[in-house]
């Protein structure tokens, strides 16, 4: 198997697994943990499991030029982006949120031909296009998951999530291009976590860790481990053989995802349209991806 074809294998697992996070975050929060004390225990968790795995790696040192890169890096793709999204979820409910984040490709195909000089290639825009359709039929008439105390806020809390995650992808490429991931990871999560802590200290002071019922605590842990350890290691992986575009576009199967775990869990029905939702969002996945296999090649 190719190293392209593990990269989008490695971009579908994390959106499934980003799918399944929307609904679990939001039974934790704000019940148990409120959203910024979250992140705190999010962004600090990882740290150290991000910190550790470095030891067991080849150490490479990063130049000192490099260092504001990576603390942009650090703010739009962990701080700012997981205080704006925890909080926004906290507000709206988890299928609304997971479709609102199918905006990022279209901002990041925007920033790139901006900042990146990338061309916007006819089959990629229709790919991309197809994929907002079937958003905007899961968002029109798919039905939510939980209660929205206040979707407004919430949804626009989401987008600016959205905006700051594209930035963040468009950011880190070049990292990638020069260092192992883990040369610098490890970096981002560190400066994060002190970005996120002014903001989270005092929410994660008034819960009662010991205390939480077990559930919840597998639910936590989940969000740690998997929600953000290792999607962020398979991200990493597939930024390294795909244009950000392509890795963005993937953002559209959450919304799918996340409706099918509500499903599961009795939270949601089938239908016709959430079916013809489904395949107008693969249909522009696999038009993204293909397009992104043209342009990479010359690289």
């Amino acid at each position: 198997m190719g190293k392209r074809n593990l990269a989008l294998i490695a971009a579908t697992v994390v959106s499934v697994i980003y799918g399944v996070t929307f609904t679990i975050a939001k039974d934790v929060m704000p019940a148990y943990v409120k959203p910024f004390g979250f992140i705190v225990l999010r962004v600090g968790g990882s740290a150290v499991l991000f910190w550790l795995c470095s030891l067991f790696v080849d150490k490479e040192k990063i130049d000192l030029k490099d260092f504001p890169r990576i603390v942009a890096a650090a703010f739009f793709g962990v701080a700012f982006n997981m205080l704006t999204f925890f909080e926004g979820l906290s507000l709206t409910s988890p299928i609304m949120a997971s479709v609102l984040m199918v905006t990022t490709p279209m901002i990041v195909l925007v920033l790139s031909a901006i900042i990146m000089k990338e061309k916007i290639l006819g089959k990629k825009a229709l790919g991309i296009f197809l994929g907002l359709g079937g958003t905007v039929l899961l968002i029109l008439y798919g039905k939510s998951v939980g209660n929205a105390d206040n979707a407004l806020w919430g949804n626009f809390l989401v987008f600016v999530n959205a905006i700051s995650y594209g930035l963040y992808l468009i950011i880190v490429k070049k990292l990638m291009d020069k260092y192992d991931p883990f040369a610098f990871v490890k970096w981002i999560y560190l400066f994060g976590f002190f970005m996120v802590l002014p903001f989270g200290y005092q929410q994660l002071a008034e819960v009662n860790l010991p205390g939480l019922p077990f559930h919840i605590g597998v639910k936590v842990a989940f969000v740690v481990i998997f929600s953000t350890f290792l999607t962020y290691l398979l991200n990493l992986l597939s930024m390294k053989e795909l244009k950000p575009t392509t890795v963005a576009v993937f953002i559209y199967l959450q919304p799918f995802f996340a409706t099918v775990f509500a499903i599961g869990l009795g939270k949601d029905e089938l239908s016709i349209v959430k079916l013809l939702s489904a395949l107008l969002i693969f249909v522009g996945v696999y038009l993204v991806t293909m397009t992104g296999r043209k342009v990479s090649s010359g690289q």
